[in-house]
């Protein structure tokens, strides 16, 4: 084992997994990571944000912008339906930790996926950056995308999310 395997299979220790779908495809995110899931309801628009920033919602008297990860990925943005659910998760930023809302498509379930089922995330033919991508996940014969939440927004987005948080 190479040290970026060894580096990428030591960030996947946790082994439960929330799975959803998002555009026809199943991805996976560390329950540690995840505070809530909420069902899809009103945002407000800020003016001015990237594309895939939808609005935020308020959360408990919080303010927490939502992220359309199909929009996110370079696809078409999300289009709402009644399965669709708000993910919320933590993600650490310079000044602490930051809740965000993830939209998707659907949630699935929660998985236990076996350390030695998890593959390094592939360098090419994958429809996101590898960045994103802590892993590829086999349940039942088929893959699964395991993100790496901290790196499907970069710094400069969270410095941008923090921003409109603390307005």
């Amino acid at each position: 084992m190479n040290a970026t395997t060894q580096d990428s299979t030591q960030d996947l220790d946790e082994q439960q997994y929330l799975t959803f779908s998002l555009g026809g495809e199943s991805y996976a995110a560390s329950i540690s990571q995840i505070k809530e899931i909420i069902q899809y309801g009103e945002l407000t628009e800020v003016p001015r944000m990237p594309d895939f920033i939808r609005g935020v919602i308020n959360l408990r008297g919080s303010v927490v912008p939502v992220i359309d990860l199909s929009a996110r990925f370079g696809k078409h943005a999300t289009i709402v339906g009644r399965r669709n659910c708000i993910i919320i998760v933590e993600v650490a930023v310079d000044s602490g930790t930051q809740n965000v809302g993830v939209m998707v498509d659907a949630v699935n379930a929660v998985l236990e996926i076996p350390a030695n089922e998890i593959e390094p995330a592939p360098t090419f033919g994958a429809n996101i950056h590898t960045e994103f991508i802590a892993g590829m996940g086999k349940i039942d014969g088929k893959f699964v995308i395991i993100l790496s939440i901290q790196n499907v927004l970069s710094m400069d987005d969270m410095t941008a999310l923090a921003t409109v948080c603390s307005d």
